[in-house]
């Protein structure tokens, strides 16, 4: 019997980009779980697409369409989504993100801001707006961020996603030392080499050159990501505060 220290059952739970990529691999874990999970997407059609297919398998799926980029649109997503949830959230997973590739002397100002303002400055805003609510329940909650291998290497002409990604990693700890004394969980993951839509503009040789490090000998998959958010929304992490978990193959350690 599978120890109830990982039971998730009927959490509440908000995941942003989860129409596609890790985003939806995670929500699709914690739906599996047995978890209301509101997706959150720009993509209306693809996600009202995914939400239909997990309600047609019995999920307590629900989906908000909205600009992640927009200050004042993140305003109504997190409203409408609380509405679904009745109120109640007990994980959040500010997992949206977007890569540009450009050498530094050339990227664009605009694509900086855009990657800034999805990568790093939604993440904090839905996570303020989460700690709101998740401090006045007697349960508290789980907060996951998602960083990613740039969170510790340089990567190569992607120096904006490599700035939030880093600096989400950081701001993971900053937020646990003021949050761990006050029933609030907050750990980052950080996906290594990830066959998803993200790393489809990836040149052939960047990608071997990526693989040939990796021990487990594959990229992962989002199937991959549901083990360790299902820990970390669970009680089995109440001790765990401020982490940076990769979850790569081997990659990191290589």
């Amino acid at each position: 019997m599978i120890s109830s220290k990982f039971d998730v059952t009927g959490k509440h739970c908000i995941v942003t980009g989860g129409a596609q990529g890790l985003s939806r691999g995670m929500a699709e874990g914690l739906l599996e779980a047995g978890c209301k999970v509101v997706l959150i997407d720009v993509q209306e059609e693809k996600l009202k697409q995914v939400v239909k297919e997990y309600q047609d398998k019995g999920y307590e799926a629900y989906g908000v369409a909205g600009n992640l980029a927009d200050r004042q649109d993140i305003n109504r997503i997190f409203t409408e989504s609380m509405d679904i949830l009745e109120g109640r959230l007990d994980v959040l997973i500010p997992a949206a993100g977007i890569q540009r590739r450009h050498l530094p002397e050339e990227f664009p100002m605009e694509e900086w801001d855009l990657v800034v303002d999805i990568n790093l400055n939604h993440v904090f805003i839905m996570i303020q707006k989460a700690l709101k609510v998740m401090l006045t329940q007697s349960t508290g909650g789980k907060i996951i961020t998602i960083g990613s291998m740039v969170t510790w290497f340089g990567g190569t002409t992607v120096p904006a996603y490599t700035a939030t990604k880093g600096a989400v990693s950081q701001l993971t700890k900053s937020l646990a030392v003021d949050c761990a004394g006050r029933n609030i969980n907050i750990n980052c993951i950080c996906p290594g080499y990830m066959d998803t839509e993200m790393c489809a503009n990836m040149t052939q040789a960047r990608k071997d050159e990526c693989t040939v490090r990796i021990p487990a000998g594959r990229w992962g998959t989002p199937e991959d990501l549901k083990g360790p958010v299902l820990f970390l929304a669970s009680s089995a992490s109440d001790y765990l505060n401020g982490t940076a978990i990769p979850v790569d193959g081997g990659y990191l350690v290589k």
